[in-house]
Order: structure tokens, then sequence, then C-alpha cells
């Protein structure tokens, strides 16, 4: 957290202190977590990584220097890549030495509609792939090394079989970042180009044409790890606000005197209370193996929403200084305020919750 300014700003200084902050955590017997021992981590289960997910995530900068931020990455790669991908990438994700991101979403193409999907991948006579379309709101990709690209390899849209994953290299000839897409004026997610793009056969990830049922498998982890982050950074934006409330003073006594400011502490934590049980439900539904649509809708909608009021909350008490850079606050906000709709938006989670209740009588 002391980092973060450095962080934020992001060039050779970022990254000397990631790298430094990275060597500690590993010095400190704290690196890769979550990430199975026999890769190289520590195998905690998720049940109980979940609460060091809150503490991670409070900082956004928390997973990448605790070198959690690749789990999803690495279970992909490793449970549905070819050997040589398993080989040659796996163990350099988990040591940190490589990144990879993952591009699904594109220009003029709904979020919540990948069977419209776009990009193409056309075999060639050799038997290699050759990418070509463009994809956006992709984190990461400025700094990675491998992209996961989600592209119909047969049939066409809005066709519900026909696509595939294919993780490219962004050295490859053809890949290109196109723009920086600040989100809220906050930077990390960009629109990029594969313009004829070509990877081996074997950098298909999963079967061909069966893309969907390996990335709803990594989107129910990963909305769970980002409903755990979003938590402890709602905790982090509670605590400034309950020690502003105690420490700042006007003419008639302190701030938490105010029975608005009672109301703004209060109503938050009942938000975290309430939302917490949930994402950890879910969490434990997965480590299980269960299934967990309906907690992890529940989760992902309660979290994003619990972020965005307490960061609120807390810039209000702050005043004018929350709004503010000394403060991580308004970030808080924006991440909140993102989170609804990035990741399948609120009324996406809605509807498939409140469908899969009424269909199978659950409650």
């Amino acid at each position: 957290m002391p980092q973060e300014p450095v962080l934020d700003a992001g060039g050779p200084q970022a990254g000397a202190v990631l790298a430094r902050l990275r060597q500690e955590a590993k010095d400190a017997g704290l690196w890769a977590l979550p990430h199975p021992a026999e890769l190289g981590g520590q195998g905690l289960p998720l049940r109980a990584y979940a609460h060091v997910a809150e503490a991670e995530g409070a900082s956004d900068h928390g997973p990448a220097a605790l070198g959690s931020a690749s789990l999803l990455d690495v279970l992909m790669l490793w449970r549905h890549g070819s050997p040589r991908v398993r080989e040659t990438y796996v163990p350099a994700l988990v040591a940190g030495d490589l990144r990879a991101c993952y591009a699904m979403t594109e220009p003029d193409v709904p979020g919540t509609d990948p069977f419209r999907t776009a990009t193409r991948a056309e075999r060639t006579t050799d038997g290699a792939w050759r990418l070509t379309g463009r994809k956006w709101f992709t984190s990461g990709v400025a700094d990675a090394d491998l992209v996961t690209v989600l592209a119909r390899t047969d049939g066409s849209a809005p066709d519900r079989e026909g696509l595939s994953l294919l993780l490219v290299p962004t050295a490859a000839a053809g890949f290109r970042v196109v723009r920086d897409l600040p989100v809220l004026g906050a930077a990390g997610q960009y629109e990029i180009a594969l313009d004829g793009v070509t990877v081996g056969a074997d950098q298909l990830i999963g079967e061909r044409g069966k893309a969907l049922a390996v990335a709803g498998e990594r989107l129910q982890l990963g909305r769970t790890l980002r409903c755990l982050r979003w938590l402890g950074q709602a905790q982090r934006a509670f605590a400034l606000m309950r020690d502003r409330a105690l420490s700042r003073t006007r003419s008639r006594g302190p701030l938490g005197d105010l029975q608005l400011v009672q109301r703004h502490v209060f109503e938050s934590l009942l938000a975290l209370r309430t939302t917490r049980p949930l994402v950890h439900e879910a969490a434990a539904l997965l480590d299980a193996g269960l299934d967990a649509h309906v907690e992890v809708g529940l989760a992902k909608v309660a979290a994003a929403r619990t972020l965005q009021q307490v960061a609120d909350a807390a810039i209000q008490v702050y005043g004018a200084e929350g709004l503010g850079p000394d403060t991580p606050l308004p970030a808080f906000f924006r991440t909140g305020r993102a989170a609804r709709i990035l990741d399948g938006p609120d009324e996406l989670h809605i509807t498939a919750v409140a469908r899969r209740v009424l269909r199978t009588g659950t409650s």
C-alpha cells in the first residue's frame, strides 16, 4: 500500500518496485499461495485462500505483488493446454517470469452475447491457426507476454458452437495494442488488433469449438476472486471512513457525533457483513467442486454494489479530500462502479440467477 502512488504511475520505477515486492513476498513464504503445489505454488485451498484474497485485494497491486494474479491463467492452461503449453508457459507464469491476460469482448459486440464473436481463426495449410479481429477491455495486455483469445473457428454468428480459445504471444507478428481504454479515467484496459497473427496448432486451449465450457469454468472462479478483492477494498474504505469520523473535529466535536455520519457507518457495515458470507459461500462451493452459479451471481452483484456504496459513503464523510489524490477512495469508487458492468453487468447476473431459481425451485 505505501508503494501505490509509484505503482499506479507505471513505468520503469513501478517495474522496479514491483520486482522488489515480489522478491520480498517469495522470501517471506507468501508467494503464489493459491497455486497448486505441483506447479510451484503453495497449494492453499480456495476456501482458505479466500480470507487471504480479501487482504491481498485491498490494494489493486496486491495479487501481482504476491503472485496470485496469474491463478486463472495457470489453472486454465494446466487443465486445458497442450503438453508443450503446459511445460513451456505454466511454470514461468507461477514463478512470475511471464504475464498473461484474457481477451474475450469486442467492439460492437455485446459482451453478454459471446456467440456473436467476430474474431476468426482459420487453419493454414501446415495446420497452424491464423487469427484476425479486434478485442477490447483487455486487462493488462500492455505488460503481458501471452493473451488467450476467444475466436470463431467454425460456423458463423450466432452459432452456439464453433468458438475456440487460442494462446497468442504478444510478440507475434500482426499483434498490436491499438489504444488505452481508460475506465472512468483509470488506465489498465486496452483495445488490441490481431492482423493475421499465426500461432501453432498446439496453441489451441481445450477442444476446438468448445471454448465456452473452458471460459465458464474460468469465469466462475474469476468472478469469485474479484468479489473477494472488492470486499478487501470495501473493508479498507470502511476503515478510512471510521477513522475519519473519529479524528475529524468541528467546532462542536468530532464528525462521528453527527447522526447522518453514523448512518453512513451503519449502512456500510451492514453491507459488508451481509455481502461477505455470500462471497465466501460461493468460494466454498467452488472449492468443493459443486455447482455455484446462483451463489457466484449473488456474490458478484452484492460485492460490486457494496464496494461502490462503502466507497461513496467514505468519500462523503471525508468531504473534498475524499475526491482528491491523497486517499485511495476515488479508485475504490471507480472500481465499484465499473464492477457493475465489467465481468457481466448486474442485469445479466440478476436474470440468470432468477431464471435458475425459478427453473429448479431452489432458494
